[in-house]
């Protein structure tokens, strides 16, 4: 593990950021949280703003998260955890089970943009105040409808396979993203979630192991572990949640 990983993201918020990261701390990869460094030491916000304005040789990424590897950038948040874990051992062995892994971290991102979007249904750039109504209504819609689908197709996933995670048999990205999509739902949605969460008890005990994973435990416990707030992807605003 002789490279060392430069991720990217937004200060202050765990946000999709937090996907990656969590596949550097179960790893105990050596990185650097570029934006939360010191300017002097050659991170802090402008030093992201110039990867994007410059990029690394002709490779420019959209937005944050991005990865730099020595000469390579990697972008995206479920890319770059599929890099990672195919890397530092947090990924399966056979092809097929490496290709599924991708397809359940892609999968998990539409649940994340699903989120993200019952606080900015109509405009990113808008305020969720000059949104609430329509915010209401798709908040309704996924609890509802969107955040069962998903959460029985993790449960599904995990009743098909003997090894209690969810492709493989052991630990991989895929399972550390479906933990930081637990965790938010829980954040964002406490009485949805508390409502719900009962008919997934596979998705409960994965998402309970993973959190008892060592270096997972020590970096939750460590300031390194942002907490959620009404900034990131998830947010609590009370009117949104319910039974």
């Amino acid at each position: 593990m002789s490279e060392r990983y430069d991720l990217y993201y937004w200060p202050g918020i765990q946000g999709r950021g937090e996907f990656p990261r969590l596949v550097l701390e179960a790893a105990e990869a050596p990185y650097r949280d570029m934006a939360r460094l010191d300017e002097a030491a050659g991170g802090g916000v402008p030093a992201m703003m110039r990867v994007l304005e410059t990029g690394i040789g002709h490779h420019i990424p959209f937005a944050p998260p991005f990865l730099v590897v020595g000469d390579r950038l990697v972008a995206q948040s479920a890319e770059i955890s599929a890099y990672l874990g195919e890397r530092l051992g947090l990924a399966p062995d056979t092809e097929a089970d490496r290709l599924f892994a991708r397809t359940i971290a892609l999968t998990t991102a539409d649940l994340v943009t699903d989120a993200h979007d019952t606080h900015h249904p109509i405009a990113t750039s808008l305020y969720y105040a000059d949104q609430k109504p329509e915010a209401l209504r798709r908040a309704q819609e996924f609890r509802g409808e969107r955040m069962p689908k998903f959460l029985g197709w993790y449960e599904w996933l995990l009743e098909m396979n003997d090894h209690g995670v969810l492709v493989g048999d052991r630990l991989t990205y895929a399972d550390l993203g479906l933990f930081q999509v637990m965790e938010g739902l829980r954040y964002a949605f406490p009485r949805r979630m508390g409502a719900i969460e009962g008919r997934y008890p596979r998705v409960i005990a994965l998402h309970d192991a993973v959190a008892q994973h060592p270096a997972v435990a020590r970096y939750l416990a460590s300031p390194r572990r942002l907490p959620f707030n009404e900034d990131g992807i998830f947010r609590h605003y009370p009117e949104l949640d319910g039974e």
